[in-house]
């Protein structure tokens, strides 16, 4: 069939502006041109002759499909969710423990207030943006702007926002302070609900509790709850294999994101090319101007969220009698105060101000979490002085090979909450936690951190300066961990990381030396366990996959496998213990009847495909199996002398396996949900069965859904519309010949319910299929869906 293109030529006489720059000034279009192709699923290829009309087409094509997502973000951006929507309602931001309406308003307003974008836009490269980065975030927003303003709010396709109040242009420092705010989400961004809402306590006349020389001494256990960082909450795959690891001896990448599915969580699928310059193709977070993880001609990259430190909450010893003052080296420090007036609207429409007062110390934000008389709580992030994220990708994606990869890396050290995966067509891997990392040597740790943990901040004894943040020689600058001391490791076969620390990137030469700060947990969970069994299997060629060594397809169906690693060393072990006793009693007493049990457990594939008739009760198993700690129920318990393959087996004489069992059924029972349940039978996004599983149980494709999610779009939260776990997958193959791919982005390219696409890989996804990417002009051009629009401003 031939290829069929509708042109579309949009020429437009320039109007009153239509973006604002990081400055203030209002700017028009400024000339902008650029090509957007849109090939099967409704993938957009831009492509233009400089980087102000290559954001110009991104921006624009992005507004076609997620325009209503991107206006509820810049809505919390500038902290008008309480004026539109009123004060009492949760915000979208699901990558960061969304506030309240009104505390994200009071803090996005008092960041707004306090011109902290706007300063650090005031710094030249590398600090600051490159020329490069400033003509594609304003182009995008030009182009955003453009479409918004050619299709009128009332007319937009999305119900959403169709016709809502709150929805108008965008400016450049509405897209920088979002990535602001992304580099945060590991920190300050995840705290703003307690520093909106933190308030001193009254002083009180003589209070103690802090010593002679200023140093407090609380007991363990009344440091205070915080909350489970973004890498504890999600999670990724990534693989890099390398020429001894394939079977053609070239280069492959897998990338597997684990996010929200929903909000500002979401994955963009994206092809941009300035000819000459740049071609890259990938994904990119909603609102982002840049191919966040992808590939160009000889180089494919991935990141996966780690668990290194990218904040410190500081413990504050608080003086005498003054709760706003604190103490460091026996001086007193005050506290800053910023009062932040924020509109509301009342629930008669009618709309009132609300001021609020956020609390500084020299370390950063106040905490309510905390705050007595004598003690308060401060976050300090390593990301507060970066916008150099963008500056980063952008260069990754312009680099030919790994060693300019890294360059690039090491230039702008801007990577804020990842860790990266990188092939070249050498057939090299390279790895790195280039992330920013808070400046606390072992032997600091040693004295300063009071509470160590890898799921939440480190808290920090902030009543001494021998405990804050030192410096690296080869750091851009001050506070952080330079290049040099970052875990680093290349080679030829294989690098992996399921959310797991750098020690076992590959077991064969584990990764050690580097500060304990980046994360210095040596256990690996059943997911990275059974990532680098996979691997293991394909090499030696035992996974039954076909001769060893990858292939593109090999790696695709390793991918999508659907194991249950849990499972495969436990299932018959609980078969066993229910056929011998069919009665167990359950945490609450009850004697509970598990025959019908044994039967949906021994009838199970092992597997998380839509059709795997009784994982579901697995899942239930073991997630109340996995509630009693200590784990007793180990048939092997954890040697460090075999790290990917124990613990393993499930003790069936244990009474918390034979419990967890009860629970399991007792609980399915009651909500009517047959013991043969599949994944697809409960699972779905929007009406469309999804395979996959919970990390805990060790599997690899990470799935979590109710029956209803994807009811509502993309942007909305409520009714059970929350989804999570794989979201764009790339399995990329450098070939002498060029690049092959194959990605599936498993909700669609659109947040828009109405939208063609925005469910349209969601099938591809439950059918474990993939599209085949078209990366050159020649397959761009074959394609007999091919749709070209022609953008000049």
């Amino acid at each position: 069939m031939a290829a069929v293109t509708a042109a579309l030529c949009l020429l437009a006489v320039p109007t009153a502006a239509s973006a604002e720059s990081p400055e203030g000034n209002l700017v028009g279009d400024h000339g902008y041109s650029a090509r957007i192709q849109r090939t099967e699923y409704g993938i957009p290829h831009i492509r233009a002759a400089d980087f102000g009309g290559l954001g110009y087409g991104y921006g624009y094509a992005f507004a076609q499909d997620n325009l209503c997502a991107m206006a509820d973000q810049v809505l919390t951006l500038r902290g008008e969710r309480s004026r539109y929507l009123g004060p009492t309602a949760t915000s979208n931001d699901v990558l960061a423990h969304g506030p309240t309406n009104l505390a994200g308003d009071a803090y996005h307003q008092g960041l707004r207030q306090s011109g902290t974008v706007r300063r650090l836009l005031d710094r030249p490269a590398p600090l600051g943006p490159t020329e490069q980065v400033r003509r594609l975030v304003d182009g995008y927003v030009a182009g955003y702007n453009r479409y918004l303003r050619d299709t009128g709010v009332a007319n937009l396709p999305d119900p959403t926002c169709r016709g809502k109040d709150w929805v108008g242009p965008i400016t450049a420092l509405d897209v920088w302070t979002g990535v602001y705010e992304f580099g945060q989400v590991e920190g300050v961004t995840a705290f703003r609900q307690d520093i909106a809402t933190a308030t001193p306590p009254a002083p009180t006349a003589g209070a103690s509790g802090v010593g002679a020389s200023g140093v407090g001494a609380p007991r363990a256990e009344a440091l205070p709850s915080l909350p489970k960082m973004l890498a504890d909450e999600t999670g990724s795959n990534g693989w890099a294999l390398g020429r001894d690891a394939t079977r053609a001896h070239d280069a492959m990448l897998l990338a597997n994101p684990h996010l929200p599915w929903t909000a500002n969580a979401r994955l963009y699928q994206v092809q941009l090319t300035v000819p000459g310059v740049l071609d890259v193709a990938g994904a990119g977070f909603y609102g982002s101007p840049v191919v966040e993880l992808g590939h160009n001609r000889s180089l494919a990259w991935t990141h996966t969220a780690d668990h290194s430190q990218h904040a410190s909450v500081y413990r504050l010893s608080l003086v005498p009698g003054d709760p706003t003052s604190y103490l460091v080296d026996g001086k007193a420090v005050p506290m800053t105060r910023q009062t932040v007036p924020v509109t509301v609207r009342g629930a008669d429409g009618k709309l009132s101000t609300v001021t609020s007062t956020l609390y500084a110390s020299r370390y950063g934000p106040v905490l309510g979490t905390g705050w007595t008389a004598t003690t308060a709580y401060a976050v300090r992030d390593a990301n507060a002085d970066n916008l150099r994220s963008v500056n980063e990708w952008l260069a990754m994606g312009t680099s030919q090979n790994l060693a300019q990869l890294q360059s690039a890396q090491h230039t702008y050290q801007g990577m804020p909450w990842m860790y990266t995966f990188a092939v070249d067509t050498s057939g090299t891997t390279y790895f790195t936690d280039s992330s920013r990392v808070p400046h606390l040597t072992d032997a600091q740790g040693g004295r300063c951190i009071l509470r160590a943990d890898p799921e939440r901040a480190d808290i920090v004894d902030g009543s001494t300066a021998a405990c804050d943040w030192g410096s690296d020689p080869d750091a851009v600058e001050p506070g952080v961990f330079g290049p040099g001391s970052a875990p680093t490791l290349t080679r030829t076969d294989y690098l992996a990381n399921s959310n797991n620390s750098p020690l076992y990137t590959n077991p064969a030469a584990p990764l050690t030396g580097y500060p304990g700060v980046y994360d210095s947990r040596s256990q690996l969970e059943l997911r990275p366990q059974l990532g680098l069994q996979m691997i293991a299997g394909r090499l030696d060629g035992g996974d039954g996959l076909g001769a060893p060594g990858f292939t593109l397809p090999t790696l695709q169906a390793a991918m999508f496998g659907d194991r249950n690693y849990s499972g495969e060393f436990g299932r018959d072990a609980v078969v066993a213990l229910c056929r011998a006793d069919p009665a167990l009693t359950a945490r609450d007493g009850t004697t509970v009847d598990v025959r019908a049990a044994c039967d949906a457990l021994a009838g199970w594939d092992l597997r998380d495909g839509t059709d795997s008739h009784g994982a579901v009760l697995w899942a239930a198993f073991f997630s109340h199996l996995v509630e009693d700690l200590p784990s007793t129920w180990w048939q092997v318990p954890y040697d460090p002398a075999h790290p990917v393959t124990t613990p393993r087996g499930i003790n069936g004489d244990d009474v918390k396996v034979r419990t967890a069992l009860a629970d399991a059924v007792q609980g399915l029972t009651a909500r009517k949900v047959p013991l043969d349940a599949s994944p697809g039978s409960l699972q779905r996004w929007a009406g469309i069965p999804l395979p996959g599983c919970g990390e805990e149980q060790g599997c690899f494709d990470v799935v979590a859904a109710s029956p209803t999610s994807g009811h509502a779009g993309g942007v909305e939260l409520s009714g059970g519309n929350l989804a999570q776990g794989t979201s764009f997958v790339m399995a990329a193959e450098l070939t002498p010949g060029g690049p092959r791919t194959r990605t599936v982005l498993s909700y669609g390219e659109s947040a828009n319910p109405a939208s063609p696409h925005y469910s349209d890989q969601t099938v591809l996804f439950s059918h474990r299929q993939w599209v085949t990417e078209r990366f050159t002009e020649a397959e761009i051009t074959a394609d007999p869906q091919l749709r070209t629009t022609t953008l000049h401003g």
